[in-house]
């Protein structure tokens, strides 16, 4: 249910409380990147690409079982649904308020 460009909120772990963009999505490992979250340190040589070499720190995947779509009308995380609209069109709501996810 949760894809790129989503506003989530983490529900458990280290960076619980925190919200963040969705960068990227693992379906296949269940793990979504989500930026500025869950960074780690990582020692990189040099490459063509990056010629100075050292500790780059970068976002790791969480698991989608610690995040939650976060509803900016009820200021927290929320479970979303999915409704047909009239001219049948599939769109994503929040449960608690109804509002629509962009």
């Amino acid at each position: 249910m949760i894809r790129r460009n989503d506003t989530v909120v983490v529900i458990s772990g280290r960076e619980k409380g925190k919200t963040g963009k969705v960068i990227g999505i693992f379906p296949e490992l269940q793990r979504v990147l989500v930026e500025k979250l869950n960074r780690v340190k990582r020692h990189q040589k040099p490459t063509a690409r990056m010629k100075q070499g050292g500790i780059v720190e970068k976002e790791a995947p969480l698991h989608l079982s610690k995040l939650m779509l976060y509803c900016s009308r009820c200021g927290k995380g929320v479970r979303a649904g999915v409704r047909l609209e009239t001219d049948g069109k599939k769109i994503r709501f929040c449960k608690k308020c109804q509002e629509a996810f962009a």
